[in-house]
């Protein structure tokens, strides 16, 4: 997606590390125009898929994910970080690697949120190894539910999770794909 593309590009901050900062329009303060327009392209991408649930990861996800949500007009879950007195004592939970913190967490859903007649669409800000979204599909598979695919807002092609879960049969739409990034190169985007 062009419009995503140049964003990052604009005001994108590549930090040592293989790091894409996006917090001043994505995952910090948020374009909310920007965000309706890629919930409107996953919602053209998927709109023939039947969808009964959103499923994403806290934090960075949910905003992402609400638009999608709004589009398909069904219910925005969030896998939770940390189990807090408010959910349910019967969760789904699975551990997912944090590229960025650099640790694992442990996510939880109320299982009241996902069954197995749910058929689940996936949302993230990012996908880089993988981690995060193999949580999601693992949190799905233990309700029984189906995943119907993944909407990505950017991946980091150039890291192997992607390649992994489309390999296994996923469907992954990325809307902006790095292809190459470096400090001292910026941005190089590859385009299916």
């Amino acid at each position: 997606m062009e419009l995503l593309e140049n964003r990052i590009r604009q005001d994108g901050q590549i930090l040592p590390g293989n790091i894409l900062k996006v917090s001043s329009f994505l995952n910090h303060q948020i374009d909310v125009q920007l965000l309706d327009q890629l919930g409107s392209e996953f919602y053209r991408l998927y709109k023939d898929y039947p969808v009964t649930k959103i499923l994403t990861v806290e934090a960075s996800g949910i905003a992402i994910a609400c638009s999608v949500a709004r589009l398909f007009k069904v219910p925005l879950v969030f896998a939770k970080k940390h189990k807090t007195s408010n959910v349910d004592e019967e969760v789904y939970a699975t551990s997912v690697w944090s590229f960025t913190h650099s640790c694992n967490y442990n996510v939880v859903v109320s299982k009241k949120f996902l069954s197995k007649d749910d058929k689940v669409l996936l949302v993230d800000d990012f996908l880089a190894n993988g981690s995060a979204l193999s949580g999601l599909i693992d949190l799905v598979e233990q309700a029984g539910a189906k995943v119907q695919g993944a909407c990505i807002a950017i991946e980091k092609g150039f890291q192997s999770g992607g390649e992994q879960l489309r390999s296994k049969g996923y469907r992954i739409e990325s809307l902006a794909i790095i292809d190459k990034m470096s400090v001292e190169d910026g941005i190089t985007f590859k385009h299916i």
